[in-house]
């Protein structure tokens, strides 16, 4: 059974997500400030966190970057398209506005959960790239790519969220169980050398430069 954090100081809110994701098969963990989130992310480890930004204390948007590797989705009252950027880039995997509709953010949650346990094991596929998790292997356009570590690392990361816009922290910062020795200065030779073999291999660039941002995926 998936566990889901809510992190909400509504009460009301809580208890309906609550009762809703009780329904859909899913456990919940509850905290009412970021302090609380904090404190209970040291004990526990959820699949997934439903994060409310206007907390007492410590804000949704200065807890945000210290969740590591578990998929937070957003629920704010600010609607702004400047707000929702930020977020993104911030590491939230969805922002959802309130109100919302408990169907729509039930598959929202559907397709985190789906997609952050898609690189543990298995087959990542992105427009004739093929990443085999389990023996490490890469293929474009069915032709075999070898990859430093490093560069794996890279790659499956961008093939783990293909529609993300990756800042070069949020990629050092992601990277850096598998790859210690990645720094700011040699992340950009990576991701050249990373271009290269796959442009070598199937004919396409495949990594996208967001100018003044960072990297993502492209067909």
């Amino acid at each position: 059974m998936k566990t889901i954090l809510i992190i909400d100081d509504d009460v009301y809110i809580g208890d309906m997500l609550c009762e809703a994701l009780g329904r859909e098969g899913y456990s919940t963990l509850r905290a009412y400030s970021g302090t609380e989130a904090l404190l209970v992310l040291e004990s526990k480890r959820p699949d997934l966190i439903l994060l409310d930004l206007m907390l007492p204390g410590l804000s949704g948007e200065e807890l945000l970057p210290k969740i590591k590797d578990i998929p937070v989705i957003v629920l704010s009252a600010k609607a702004d398209a400047d707000s929702k950027v930020d977020l993104l880039l911030s590491g939230a995997r969805d922002y959802v506005t309130k109100p919302f509709d408990l169907n729509e953010l039930a598959a929202r949650i559907a397709v985190q959960l789906r997609d952050s346990t898609g690189g543990e094991g298995g087959v990542l596929e992105f427009d004739g790239i093929i990443i085999d998790t389990s023996s490490h292997t890469v293929e474009a356009s069915g032709r075999p790519v070898k990859l430093t570590r490093t560069e794996y690392a890279i790659l499956k990361l961008l093939m783990q969220r293909p529609a993300q816009v990756f800042t070069k922290s949020q990629l050092l910062d992601k990277i850096s169980a598998d790859t210690p020795d990645c720094t700011d200065s040699s992340l950009k030779i990576h991701i050249s050398n990373l271009r290269r073999k796959l442009r070598e291999a199937s004919g396409k660039d495949y990594i996208e430069a967001v100018w003044g941002i960072g990297f993502k995926l492209k067909k």
